[in-house]
């Protein structure tokens, strides 16, 4: 019955990384559709993102699965807690990727992002990306110590998302209150993703430490 358990947590986590992969592949996806106007790479993203939900659905199933069966206690119990709120962060992140790519399939075939926001999309998107992998490693293989460098990603992302609005702001913005709003609401979805990261981050340490950390939103 022991080794039953243990096959089927190792599958909740297969299901987990796969959704960290899937969720940094769609923002990747989504950020070239942002910045090319890459038509089928929006498509993609948005097509894809019920993959994301039905996996989301199956570590769901899973779990309250394990919880009726195997009634577990101290770090099974906790291991199940973890994987639902990880696997929420990762839903939502997969949410908003799909959202950066739709914003890019309703200015298509314009580029959705101005010359001048380019630099700062572009290393948005890399500290996303950045902060994904991170935490399919820290789900493949759990690291406390790994998991806490999220934070220090995050901060580099909201000093981002400071400079993308130093540029809205300012008197010499030339394209007018439409893209300005798209880009606002571009930059909240690029720093909501890292926000949930971070989350996912701190679900990984309390599952390490049974210590919960304070959350990030």
């Amino acid at each position: 019955m022991r080794d039953e358990f243990r096959a089927d947590l190792q599958i909740v986590s297969q299901l987990l990384v796969d959704m960290a992969e899937g969720v940094r592949a769609a923002m990747r996806q989504a950020t070239r559709a942002l910045l090319t106007a890459d038509r089928q790479a929006a498509e993609t993203v948005i097509e894809r993102d019920a993959e994301t939900d039905d996996l989301y659905r199956h570590v769901e199933e899973r779990v309250c699965d394990l919880l009726a069966r195997q009634a577990p206690v101290a770090s099974d119990l906790r291991a199940m807690i973890t994987a639902l709120h990880v696997a929420a962060d990762l839903e939502r992140m997969g949410d908003l990727a799909e959202h950066v790519a739709k914003t890019a399939l309703r200015r298509h075939p314009s580029p959705a992002v101005p010359a001048e926001l380019r630099t700062v999309f572009t290393e948005m998107s890399e500290i996303a990306d950045r902060m994904a992998v991170k935490i399919g490693s820290v789900l493949a293989k759990p690291d406390a110590d790994l998991a806490s460098e999220l934070d220090r990603d995050d901060d580099a992302m909201d000093e981002l998302h400071k400079n993308l609005f130093a540029v809205l702001l300012g008197d010499d913005w030339p394209y007018g209150v439409e893209t300005a709003i798209d880009a606002t609401l571009l930059g909240r979805y690029y720093e909501r993703f890292a926000d949930h990261a971070v989350n996912a981050g701190e679900h990984v340490i309390y599952l390490i430490t049974g210590q919960s950390a304070p959350s990030s939103f």
